[in-house]
């Protein structure tokens, strides 16, 4: 059972393991590199780029764990709503909505 009762607490708890400039900018880049895949898997119909864009999107986001916030991913805990934050940080970082650096 979670111990969060809605994603906006979810995501209040994300964003605090997401606070090293370096981790956000390797979250923004893999999940750029997953939307594209996932735009080229609607465009060639070829499933492989499913796994690459998981591929980019995780990649990217545990270097900037391991290396550099030095935690564990939400995502081993809360694998939906790890998912879905990561997108609504990804959208907010695009925007000017949050910075890259706190």
């Amino acid at each position: 059972m979670s111990q969060y009762t809605s994603f906006s607490q979810f995501f209040a708890f994300y964003l605090t393991e997401h606070r090293h400039p370096v981790s956000r900018t390797l979250h923004f880049i893999g999940t750029w590199g997953a939307f594209l895949c996932v735009v080229m898997l609607v465009v060639t119909r070829m499933p492989y780029w499913l796994l690459l864009g998981l591929l980019s999107g995780y990649s990217f986001a545990w270097v900037g764990h391991f290396f550099f916030e030095k935690n564990r991913p939400a995502t081993f805990k809360y694998p939906l709503y790890s998912f879905a934050a990561d997108w609504v940080m990804w959208w907010q970082l695009n925007f000017g909505r949050l910075p890259f650096r706190e």
